[in-house]
């Protein structure tokens, strides 16, 4: 039997391109197609996983300066960012399949970031989204009762001495 292979990628996290006038171009996608733009530039698109409804995600629309070395070394006007669930795993496989990884990486609040070229030269990101916070568990009734109950320990002070 053959043997399962681990998924990749687990879809578009990003699309990011260049121009020639940032503020311009951005107001144009914000007011000819409703694109909600930030004071960045860009904008995020919110969406929640189809089969764990409770489980958020996000795809990101960016325009950088013409002159960005972000690309780098792409000569391409545009990168896509595509999110992994390990990145580190996914890079080590790529590397092995002949594919040209950066040896750069990054790792900030937003995710773990890493890059590879493809055949005709486009710069790739990879991006492993930061793990979720674990929502603290609430106390259940019966623990919060079963405390009610213990017995009040004594206030600490000086012992007394036993009488002889």
């Amino acid at each position: 039997m053959a043997k399962k292979k681990l998924s990749r990628v687990t879809g578009l996290g990003g699309l990011f391109f260049k121009a020639k006038d940032v503020k311009t171009l951005s107001e144009w996608y914000r007011d000819r197609l409703g694109l909600p733009v930030e004071e960045w530039g860009g904008c995020v698109f919110p969406w929640r996983y189809e089969n764990n409804p409770k489980k958020k995600g996000q795809t990101v629309w960016g325009v950088f300066e013409a002159n960005t070395g972000y690309f780098k070394p792409s000569r391409k006007a545009f990168m896509m960012n595509f999110r992994v669930e390990d990145l580190d795993r996914v890079l080590a496989e790529l590397a092995a399949e002949g594919v040209k990884v950066s040896d750069a990486r990054e790792e900030s609040e937003y995710g773990k970031f890493g890059w590879i070229m493809d055949p005709e030269g486009n710069k790739v990101e990879l991006w492993q989204p930061p793990a979720p916070a674990k929502p603290k568990k609430k106390a259940k009734a019966k623990d919060k009762a079963a405390k009610d109950k213990k017995p009040k320990s004594k206030p600490k002070g000086k012992k007394k001495k036993a009488k002889k």
